[in-house]
């Protein structure tokens, strides 16, 4: 029997069909804009215990000192060059200044000071309640090279002040943090502070080369100590004002972990000859072609699998339209959103494992074919991944045997730390941001770069990275770059920062989310 279906079944099908779409597209629509305005993980806590009893009440001539004091350790050029290349004798005039302009912290019986690796610094501040678990500060004293005629504004090691900025290589890496966490202490001890949580201070002199001689050493003294730490904090990311597109106010994000990092080396190695008789491709031709690949396919997009999204959503309802309806339902814009920023090196960054070709050399005379060509490239690796996964993609994307790929070092992305509710070192730092910055709001983030905390996961479980200075469009360029700056107000409120800081972690416990 065959049953007839006629033009009006197919009507009325079809009408119900499309009455079931226009029903979903309603129903999510509604979840969507109902999520929008309700969206929130960012909590605050409550009534906190008031452990301020020390206020700043800087004067015009502290003002005076403290900014002069900071020029003078921009002007002493600590430079790592290489780990076998420092400028020693920068380093020796550093220590004459800090012991100089911070006679208190030198003298106090209270903090036990010490020499690490000839030139690092380990500060103990014994707390009135050895119960409690210390915390420590980290920040280093080393900077990156820096030339004028790379095209400053003033002489990288001058302090010159242009407009209410301090210009200056290490201003903002990372010597407002070594000078702000000691004048911090130093005004602290002036009124008679005395802590009632231990904490420690390390200041490393050797950051910008790995840390081998003043972080690792320092994080070895302590171990052998038995030193476990609550919470530890170093440079790493800043307040954003501007920065993210869509969003109307500064943000503060606290990094909760680091990429790794991989170098690689790629080589080819051909029979040399003539130039008048060259082979179809050279050894310079076949690494081309291998860099090209690396460079070309791009490692996955891996948005969603590190804190990278906790970012986003943390930042959900300080964004604007429409952005803020895509951060309240990444659940369902994910793909979107991955997209945009990885349409951006600044934020490519964040979303995957970047590859970058850094040295490429080869060849030694005009009309002599090269037998060897080499290249290194360094990969920082997303949180999502580790350094044995991108080994094998670098491998499989080259796939040439001729090219020969040569680990040569690297390490795993760093523990993502606590960001939760009842995390300690989290939520003093948030607290912090906002007694300084009421009007920042403050999200966990991801640091691109690596810093001296890396040396210190055996000691802590949570290791943040932020700097509370402040970057506006074209800023991120400064760092490592021309016309590294900080503005006066700025390395105050750093100061200010640090002050409060350590009162906040005076707390015992921390109080409970508000309902």
């Amino acid at each position: 029997m065959k049953t007839k279906i006629n033009k009006k079944s197919v009507l009325k099908f079809s009408g119900i069909l499309l009455l079931i779409l226009l029903l979903s597209v309603l129903i999510l629509f509604s979840v969507v804009i109902g999520k929008t305005f309700t969206f929130k993980v960012n909590t605050e806590l409550g009534q906190w215990e008031n452990t301020t009893t020390i206020y700043p009440n800087l004067s015009p001539e502290q003002r005076k000192n403290l900014l002069q004091n900071f020029k003078v350790a921009i002007q002493i050029p600590t430079v790592s060059f290489s780990e076998s290349d420092q400028n020693i004798s920068a380093l020796q005039e550093f220590d004459l200044l800090l012991r100089r302009v911070f006679p208190k912290v030198f003298s106090s019986n209270l903090v036990k000071h010490e020499v690490v690796g000839n030139y690092s610094h380990l500060f103990t501040v014994p707390g009135r309640e050895p119960d409690l678990e210390p915390y420590m500060l980290l920040a280093h004293i080393d900077v990156v090279p820096a030339d004028e005629a790379d095209g400053w504004d003033a002489p990288p090691f001058s302090a010159q002040e242009i407009n209410g900025f301090i210009y200056g290589r290490g201003t903002i890496d990372n010597k407002q943090s070594v000078m702000g966490i000691l004048q911090a202490l130093e005004y602290l001890l002036e009124r008679g502070y005395t802590p009632r949580r231990s904490f420690y201070i390390g200041l490393g002199h050797d950051e910008e080369i790995s840390g081998p001689k003043g972080a690792v050493n320092i994080v070895k003294l302590l171990k052998s100590r038995g030193v476990k730490l609550l919470y530890v904090l170093d440079e790493g990311l800043t307040i954003m004002d501007g920065v993210v597109d869509g969003l109307n106010e500064p943000a503060a994000l606290i990094g909760v972990s680091e990429k790794g990092q991989a170098t690689v080396k790629l080589s080819v190695s051909s029979a040399p000859g003539h130039s008048s008789m060259p082979p179809r491709e050279s050894s310079i031709g076949i690494l081309a072609s291998a860099v090209r690949s690396l460079e070309k396919n791009r490692m996955p997009n891996l948005f969603g699998h590190g804190p990278e999204r906790a970012t986003f959503e943390h930042l959900a309802h300080k964004f604007g339209w429409p952005h803020r309806m895509i951060m309240s339902n990444l659940w369902l814009f994910s793909s979107l959103l991955s997209g945009i920023l990885e349409g951006q090196p600044d934020t490519n960054a964040f979303v995957r494992t970047t590859t970058a070709v850094t040295m490429f050399n080869s060849g030694v005379k005009i009309n002599v074919m090269p037998a060897y060509a080499e290249a290194f490239a360094n990969f920082r690796i997303h949180s999502s991944q580790t350094l044995q996964e991108v080994l094998k993609l670098i491998e499989s994307t080259i796939s040439d045997e001729r090219v020969k790929v040569e680990f040569v070092s690297g390490f795993d992305p760093l523990p993502v730390s606590s960001y939760d509710d009842d995390t300690f070192g989290y939520q003093i730092i948030k607290k912090t941001v906002q007694d300084i910055f009421p009007q920042v709001t403050v999200s966990p983030g991801i640091c691109v770069g690596n810093t001296d905390s890396r040396h210190y996961t055996e000691l802590s479980p949570d290791i943040y990275r932020f700097a509370p200075s402040w970057y506006k469009p074209g800023d991120t360029a400064r760092f490592h770059g021309v016309n590294e700056r900080i503005s006066i107000q700025n390395y105050e409120e750093i100061v200010l920062f640090y002050f409060q800081l350590m009162q906040n972690s005076d707390i015992r416990n921390l109080p409970a989310p508000r309902t």
